[in-house]
């Protein structure tokens, strides 16, 4: 079982550091997981991950199961043989994926039937089902099968649908048979306060070794995202690992990390890399715009990559015009790297007591994107794979 000692916690915020304990190494927290939902970080092989720096990364049941399924992954040693992968891995159950990419669900307290987003085949998935898949994949840690709403969703079904989360959680819990694979529980509720401390105060009675937060940054503001962390990790335990589902921007990481959150995934990082945004301690940048095909020099200065160690702004700014594969290579790397150069910043200025001017001057020299364009084109993209009803 995954377990979570505590080292610091900082003054003046709810930051903290420590380590979590996994059957595949110590995994030193806050830390963020890069995803690779179908075995794979995308462009990168699991060498290059991990050289990035991390020894932590996110699979997907949803995505495994499909293809190339469960059982042919057991059948070959499991999820870290398969992907020739010696560090921690977290696997989603799929509930958020069956929400988002399936063009047809039909649910009920048994389970969910689902059609696949490749070929439309009809699928059944039940809570006993999704932990098993898991533990036959030889995740460190697993999660529990939820319900994840519409963010436009009224109060009546988000009820229903936290309800139903806990009902699964429960029977997750009961078929978990693998006590070396920590099992979390995810707390939903939407953007209604009381249903996230009535989901809270349920899951933590289930006693889980671990709390994600679900169903959040979904397109609802920032302000209010940050809120609901805030109400719900004061009602979470302070010894186990809180778990931010979904949320990678810097700025949210930073926020999240203040408001006492250990782990975070996100595809970000490299979905935006991939089409020519960059980080850097300034904000984005987009090296496809014209001015940078004659910039001299890397993408960031101050960047210790392997991208902007060798490569000017100007070759990948040519590579993503040419639309030469090794653009979104160096990009992803590039990515991957800030962020885990963020992450041990992040930890470093916790465990020196010095976390608040940390975030104070990061988020003072950190431009996000749009929040107005950030909202409306995450709703797009989530009404595209999962019209609402009516």
């Amino acid at each position: 079982m995954s377990v979570l000692n505590l080292e610091k916690t900082c003054p003046n915020t709810s930051a903290r550091a420590g380590k979590l304990q996994t059957r595949h190494g110590i995994v030193e927290t806050p830390v963020f997981c890069p995803v690779g939902s179908q075995a794979t970080v995308k462009t990168l092989t699991a060498e290059e991950v991990k050289s990035l720096g991390f020894n932590m990364i996110l699979c997907n049941n949803y995505h495994l199961y499909l293809r190339p399924g469960i059982e042919t992954v057991a059948e070959l040693g499991g999820l870290h043989r398969f992907m020739k992968w010696d560090g921690a891995i977290l696997t989603d159950s799929g509930g958020y994926q069956v929400f988002s990419l399936s063009p047809l669900i039909e649910l009920s307290d048994e389970g969910v039937v689902f059609r696949s987003h490749l070929d439309g085949s009809r699928h059944f998935i039940t809570p006993e089902s999704a932990t098993l898949f898991q533990e036959k994949l030889g995740a460190d840690v697993i999660m529990v099968l939820d319900e994840c709403v519409h963010i436009d969703a009224d109060y009546t079904k988000v009820e229903r649908a936290m309800e139903r989360t806990h009902l699964w959680a429960k029977r997750c819990l009961d078929a978990h048979k693998i006590p070396e694979q920590s099992l979390f529980a995810i707390v939903q509720g939407g953007v209604f306060s009381d249903l996230r401390r009535r989901s809270a105060e349920y899951l933590t009675s289930l006693d889980f070794p671990g709390y994600a937060l679900g169903g959040l940054s979904l397109g609802e503001a920032k302000e209010i995202t940050y809120s609901i962390v805030d109400e719900t990790v004061s009602l979470l335990p302070k010894d186990k690992p809180r778990y931010l589902m979904g949320v990678g921007a810097p700025e949210d990481i930073v926020e999240g990390v203040a408001r006492g959150i250990d782990i975070f995934d996100c595809v970000l990082p490299t979905r935006v890399a991939r089409n020519g945004a960059l980080f850097t301690r300034s904000g984005r940048i987009n090296i496809t715009n014209s001015g940078y095909g004659r910039k001299d020099e890397p993408v960031d200065p101050s960047c210790d990559c392997y991208t902007c160690k060798n490569h000017s702004a100007a070759y990948v700014h040519h590579l993503f015009d040419a639309k030469e594969l090794l653009a979104y290579r160096l990009a992803t790397i590039h990515n991957l790297r800030f962020m885990r150069n963020l992450m041990s910043d992040i930890r470093k200025s916790i465990l020196d007591g010095t976390f608040a001017s940390f975030k104070a001057d990061f988020l003072n020299n950190y431009k996000p994107t749009n929040e107005e364009v950030r909202i409306e084109q995450k709703k797009k993209w989530i009404e595209v794979r999962h019209p609402k009803e009516g």
